[in-house]
């Protein structure tokens, strides 16, 4: 069987409850006494006031879970508790009562979730991890192959011969590849890049050329 995380996260409430020095003192001691208590069983990590607890087992997480509820509780913090645990095809951490996909179906419906966010992201961003590059014998052919990809949706940019493609990841890069490679005109060179393009070739965007 796979090795699987799972994760206890806690958001300590000190900036909406305002916690006193003695408060913060007692707050600032709970990761230690975890470690102490859980051993090397369950990793755990601080981020301001934010716990995580680290555990490769359902039991393991339960018992995490119960360790820093009690924690909690016995220096009397106030404390926002959640598990999750992280599901490898989306690329996320998801409420621990969510299973992993099993079926073909619930798959591929979790890596299109993970596709659409990092989509969102790079426009967010406006930072594109992969790209897709055809150099074309024809000018005639780059416009044909640019219009076709916009109306696709997706991110075209052509310059005379030449047409890349902003994509999210570079596994749906490697997909867009894989589609095109079979229609494109005798003598295209299609390739993926998983870098920022070629500096040239971005000035000569720059300048419209």
């Amino acid at each position: 069987m796979a090795e699987e995380d799972w994760r206890v996260e806690v958001e300590l409430d000190d900036e909406e409850q305002g916690y006193s020095l003695t408060e913060r003192l007692r707050a600032s001691d709970l990761d230690e006494q975890a470690r102490a208590r859980l051993g090397e069983r369950v990793v755990v990590s601080r981020d301001g006031s934010r716990l995580f607890l680290y555990a490769s087992s359902e039991s393991q997480l339960r018992e995490a879970e119960q360790v820093i509820r009690d924690l909690v509780a016995r220096h009397g913090l106030s404390a926002e508790i959640s598990t999750t645990r992280w599901h490898p095809v989306e690329q996320t951490w998801r409420d621990a009562s969510i299973p992993l996909p099993t079926t073909p179906e619930s798959i591929e419906e979790e890596r299109t979730s993970r596709e659409d966010a990092d989509q969102r992201d790079a426009e967010r961003t406006g930072s594109w991890s992969s790209h897709v590059r055809v150099e074309l014998p024809h000018r005639g052919d780059a416009v044909d192959l640019a219009a076709m990809l916009e109306a696709e949706g997706q991110k075209v940019h052509r310059r005379w011969r030449y047409v890349t493609v902003d994509v999210a990841t570079e596994e749906a890069a490697q997909e867009l590849a894989d589609r095109l490679a079979g229609s494109l005109p005798k003598d295209s060179e299609l390739t993926v890049e998983t870098k920022p393009p070629d500096p040239v070739f971005v000035f000569l965007e720059s300048r419209g050329v």
